[in-house]
């Protein structure tokens, strides 16, 4: 099969954290051809979504981990399946992307994940689709009125911006803080823009589970355990992984947001769990695979190539 990678530069992935790097690996030990895109590389033609691809060969060397063996300028909708593995932000350049790759998904290949469902699924808005699962949360721009919900919980949330990532521009707030005023002006962009405000899990000190979920099923996770002086579990601002198990909570929340995860056509994502509570959906480009192996003795990128493949087949027996 002939896979295809939008992703971000090549040269400087971390081969031993990235997830994407590891799905062209499993996919080049299978004898599968592997081209390497980047978002400036799409274009459409004459309504054909078009890209620059360069075949690529990639080593687990540090330093020396890929090798481009020429380029062409072809369809998309030529590969059996290319892989949307831009991180965020998701911007104008990346809504854009999306679009051009609705037209290679109706030329044939199939896309992981679906156009559509990353349009549809803001990383931080999609969970308020299941209200059953997630903690108290209001998406507000008033200060008093986010001030009224933080004593409405006790006196102490977590702020977020609605198009966030990565951790950045996440704060535990509480009523004593002397900054607080400021804190919400300054996220707000004086009352101008829309935040996230969410109850405080005091949970989080015991980790932020990272749940990889394919097909609306889970996989394997590893919990994010925060430093002693910060809040968040993300790994490039500190956090350590540690090996966790997938628990009936875990479960019980895939229940709830797999059918819908299947509808939209977000196959690959990752989820985000304090405690009992789904605080994100991740759907742009998930990562945890190498955590997870590392830990666990596993190998999923396997289960999401085997995945792929066999969506491959099932739209070539339909041709």
């Amino acid at each position: 099969m002939r896979f295809a990678f939008i992703m971000d530069p090549i040269q400087n992935v971390l081969i031993d954290k990235d997830t994407t790097f590891v799905f062209m690996l499993e996919s080049q030990a299978r004898g599968h051809e592997v081209h390497y895109l980047e978002m400036h590389d799409l274009f459409v033609s004459h309504a054909k979504a078009m890209g620059r691809a360069r075949r690529i060969e990639l080593r687990y060397e540090r330093g020396n981990h890929f090798t481009f063996h020429g380029e062409s300028v072809e369809p998309l909708g030529s590969f059996d399946a290319v892989f949307m593995r831009k991180d965020p932000p998701f911007d104008i350049p990346y809504l854009h992307a999306t679009q051009m790759l609705d037209l290679a998904q109706e030329a044939g290949a199939f896309i992981i994940n679906n156009p559509s469902g990353l349009r549809t699924a803001n990383e931080k808005l999609y969970a308020l689709n299941f209200p059953s699962v997630i903690p108290s949360t209001m998406v507000a721009q008033d200060a008093q009125r986010i001030k009224a919900f933080m004593e409405e919980l006790g006196g102490e949330i977590i702020i977020k911006p609605i198009d966030g990532h990565g951790g950045s521009g996440i704060f535990y707030a509480h009523r004593d803080d002397r900054n607080l005023n400021s804190l919400i002006e300054t996220m707000t962009r004086e009352g101008r823009e829309p935040i996230i405000a969410q109850r405080y899990i005091p949970e989080v000190r015991l980790g932020d589970k990272r749940l990889i979920v394919l097909n609306g099923a889970p996989l394997g996770c590893t919990l994010r355990i925060p430093r002693s002086d910060e809040h968040r579990g993300n790994i490039h601002v500190g956090g350590t992984c540690v090996k966790a198990e997938i628990t009936s909570r875990d479960y019980e929340i895939c229940r709830e947001v797999g059918p819908r995860l299947r509808q939209e056509g977000l196959y690959f994502v990752g989820l985000d769990i304090i405690g009992d509570y789904l605080t994100e959906v991740n759907v742009t480009s998930p990562t945890g695979i190498q955590e997870i192996n590392a830990l666990n003795g596993v190998k999923l990128e396997a289960n999401v190539i085997d995945f792929v493949e066999r969506q491959v087949e099932e739209r070539r027996v339909r041709r």
